[in-house]
């Protein structure tokens, strides 16, 4: 991929490609560094999986919503790809510094945050608004308590998270243009006795209740870190394997049959069909 953001060589998850669509207009690296000076390339939301979303299920020049924005990665690599982005977060802060990030490296279009609770997304989004592509990174339940706003999903008991976070699917999935792609990138977390919820499952029921199937499940595998360090003692004590991925959880909410028209054929995923055919291909290719 691009490497839109312009992250070090070291990402492995970089490495697999490193075609340029954009010579002559290069990432301010500095920016990017000076934007998340606690970041390596992990710690941030990750920006070669955002590009390959937006390159694999977003039309050329489609308009992006993302109900849970969290953070400014997905805001600025659809501005580097050119695609129109709305992000919707209750943290005046947080929206306050994606603006100011995106004010050194994004382009035009601009990405736009929007400050407000997406369980009321229709009032919150201009007139009219239709998206193309619904794509984001909820709060993964409990796990991490982001604010002390009761409307925060993160402050919820599951029960009333899963009510709160099925409306916001549904009202997401009401502003999708019909045979359109939405993906959620999620992972299972645990209940206080160390039993999983089941909220990769739960996310799929959600969007199977607002007219969206599962139509593709990927892993990313995530960064190891300090897990080796930490699961040593939680294994030992309650044979808790460590988790290092994540879901991507990829629906549909129209007829296969038309992505073909719809979506470009030369998407960037390696053209195998053509080495495979070509005269000098290894017979053990």
């Amino acid at each position: 991929m691009s490497n839109l953001l312009g992250m070090s060589d070291s990402n492995a998850a970089y490495m697999y490609g490193k075609k340029d669509y954009h010579a002559g207009n290069p990432v301010d690296t500095d920016a990017i560094k000076a934007a998340h000076p606690e970041s390596s390339g992990t710690s941030i939301f990750d920006p070669v999986l955002c590009e390959l979303a937006y390159r694999w299920f977003a039309p050329l020049g489609g308009t992006v919503l993302d109900p849970f924005a969290g953070g400014s990665v997905r805001g600025i690599v659809a501005s580097r790809l050119g695609l129109p982005y709305y992000g919707v977060d209750l943290r005046a802060e947080q929206i306050a510094a994606n603006r100011e990030q995106a004010g050194r490296i994004a382009r035009d279009p601009q990405p736009v945050w929007i400050m407000g609770d997406s369980v009321k997304l229709p009032e919150l989004l201009p007139a009219g608004f239709k998206a193309d592509l619904v794509f984001s990174c909820p709060p993964y339940a409990d796990l991490e308590r982001y604010s002390d706003d009761p409307l925060d999903l993160s402050t919820m008991d599951y029960p009333a998270f899963l009510e709160a976070y099925g409306a916001i699917i549904k009202a997401s999935c009401a502003l999708l243009k019909p045979n359109r792609f939405a993906c959620f990138v999620v992972g299972d977390v645990r209940d206080r006795k160390g039993f999983y919820r089941g909220f990769v499952s739960d996310t799929a029921q959600a969007f199977a209740d607002a007219g969206m199937r599962l139509y593709n499940d990927a892993v990313l595998v995530t960064a190891v870190g300090l897990l080796p360090i930490r699961v040593g003692k939680q294994f030992s004590n309650g044979r808790k394997l460590g988790k290092t991925h994540q879901n991507v959880l990829i629906f549909y909410n129209g007829n296969p049959a038309a992505i073909r028209t719809d979506y470009p054929k030369d998407a960037e995923f390696g053209n195998i069909e053509e080495e495979l055919e070509s005269p000098d291909a290894s017979d053990e290719f």
